[in-house]
């Protein structure tokens, strides 16, 4: 993981040259931990990258019962005392009330 996806508490900096993929395992390992997880990605290549990531770590958490959704909003931050528009995304999970566990069957 990249420097761009390490976090800063709970909140994933993700940029356009993140891996979805490892941007995916980190909100998947965090969820399953019962973090509650925050992106924020700045361009459109960025955005890009996080809404595949949140894509790939349904795939992740589906099969274990846990569905995940986001809430996109819109954050004023200063990068190189610029004032910029992030898009940051809440993302909540839930569980699956109808998973059945493997040892139920």
């Amino acid at each position: 993981m990249s420097m761009e996806e390490a976090h800063a508490g709970n909140c994933l900096k993700v940029s356009s040259k993140s891996s979805p993929a490892s941007v995916a395992g980190a909100i998947a390992g965090m969820v399953k931990d019962g973090v509650s997880v925050e992106m924020q990605a700045v361009g459109a290549g960025a955005v890009n990258q996080a809404v595949k990531a949140i894509a790939i770590s349904r795939g992740f958490l589906s099969p274990i019962g846990i569905e995940v959704s986001c809430v996109p909003s819109f954050a004023d931050i200063v990068i190189d005392n610029e004032y910029r528009t992030a898009i940051h995304f809440a993302i909540e999970a839930r569980v699956n009330r109808g998973f059945i566990e493997a040892s139920e069957q």
